[in-house]
Parts: structure tokens; C-alpha cells; sequence
């Protein structure tokens, strides 16, 4: 799947859900001070950004080391992309977990809410596509990690302008357009599985 720099930062930032990351930042958040909450926010970014970019530079030797090709990473994306997509439309019911105590480092807001699983696979998915075009996937991270920065920063407000059911619906939006993404790669990637299997 040849992906572009529009395509590239729209799947990262399908991936990062931003949107879908506001009740995970609002329940760690709320023992935070008010005034001191964009500035956690805004590390936490930079950490997730940090940990992505570090595997978009060792990807490629992660994929040797493990003797894997870019064509079954493209097939694991594609199924992993495709189970979050279905959380993202079908959310499990929300969990009762209590609020963080004190100030939240690393766990659970850079990671996994931003840099998750998914989003170190896709990263490195994007960059053993076209290794020579990794300044570009650098751009596409830095795009994506600042919508998210924004978005996050200003979620209270979005959410009583929006209101909670307009985000709601958008994550469901960004959740269905993942689906399409997802069952794309795989086809693609089954194709050309199948094309490369010996003839007869």
C-alpha cells in the first residue's frame, strides 16, 4: 500500500484517536491542578512523539531481527487496525476504574492512550513502505502529535461547546472510516500474498 504524506498523517491520526483519548486524559487529569493540566498534557505528547519517532528509526532493523517481512507486518496492521476500528464503532461499556492519584508520567497517557501498540506497528508499517521518504513520515508524525497536542489541550472547552454526544459521534465516524483502511490493507495484502505463491 503505497501511502502519501495526506494519507500518512490521516491514518496516524485515525490510529492516535485524539478524539477517543479525551476521557482517558479527563479521568487522569482530575486530581491534576487546572493551571497545571496543559503543560501534563503537552509532555505527555512530547513522550508519545519521542517513543514513535524512536520506532520509526529502529523499525527496520526491529523487522530483521524478528525475520519478518513488510508484507506480514502489512496483514497484522490490517487485523489490528481492523479489532481497534470495531472498538472505536462498538465501544466496551465504560470501566469503573477511579481517577489517578497525583500526577500521571508516561503510564497511562503517552502510553498506550497515544502511543499505543497499534500506533508503534503502524509507524513502522509506514516507514518499511518507503524507508527513503522517512523525513516525510517524520512531518506526518509531527502534524498528527500536534493535532493531537491541540485537541487535548482544549478538550473541556471542546467538549462544552461540541457537547459529548458530537464527539461521540466523531470518534464513531473516524472508527468506520478505520474499517475501510483496514479492510484495504488486507486485501492488498492478500493479493499480493497470493501472487507471489509458485504457479500449479
Amino acid at each position: 500500500m503505497t501511502y502519501t504524506f495526506a494519507s500518512a498523517t490521516i491514518l496516524l491520526l485515525l490510529i492516535t484517536d485524539p478524539f477517543g483519548s479525551i476521557p482517558i486524559f479527563a479521568n487522569a487529569l482530575r486530581n491534576v491542578p487546572p493551571r497545571r493540566r496543559p503543560w501534563v498534557i503537552l509532555r505527555e505528547v512530547l513522550i508519545a512523539f519521542v517513543l514513535l519517532l524512536t520506532f520509526m528509526f529502529i523499525g527496520d532493523a526491529f523487522l530483521r531481527v524478528m525475520n519478518l517481512s513488510g508484507l506480514s507486518l502489512q496483514i497484522a496492521g490490517g487485523v489490528i487496525l481492523f479489532l481497534i476500528a470495531l472498538r472505536m464503532v462498538f465501544p466496551p461499556p465504560e470501566s469503573d476504574n477511579p481517577a489517578l492519584l497525583g500526577e500521571p508520567l508516561i503510564v497511562p497517557l503517552a502510553v498506550p492512550a497515544l502511543a499505543g501498540p497499534s500506533a508503534l506497528a503502524t509507524v513502522m508499517l509506514v516507514v518499511s513502505e518507503a524507508p527513503e521518504r522517512r523525513l516525510e513520515w517524520i512531518a506526518a508524525l509531527s502534524v498528527t502529535m500536534l493535532v493531537c497536542a491541540v485537541v487535548l489541550v482544549l478538550a473541556e472547552r471542546n467538549q462544552k461547546v461540541l457537547g459529548e454526544r458530537f464527539i461521540i459521534a466523531v470518534e464513531r465516524l473516524m472508527g468506520l472510516i478505520l474499517v475501510a483502511v483496514a479492510v484495504e490493507m488486507l486485501l492488498r495484502g492478500l493479493k499480493q500474498f497470493i501472487t507471489q505463491l509458485p504457479a500449479g
